[in-house]
């Protein structure tokens, strides 16, 4: 498992909540990326794909 050197940062804005869960948008702040979700669940894996991303992102700059 990796650890997360590169910091990551999310605005999170709900927009909605149906169905016992929240629905909104994700904006991630260092790709200037907005990323709509249906789901909580939904929210926690775009955000564990973006913060993924983008430590596979340093690792190629750092090389």
């Amino acid at each position: 498992m990796k650890s997360l050197d590169a910091k990551q940062t999310f605005i999170v804005k709900i927009t909605d909540c149906q169905n016992g869960t929240w629905q909104g948008k994700i904006v991630w702040a260092e790709a200037n990326r907005t990323i709509h979700f249906r789901s909580m669940m939904e929210m926690l894996r775009l955000m564990d794909e973006a913060a993924t991303a983008g430590i596979h992102h340093q690792e190629a700059v750092n090389e």
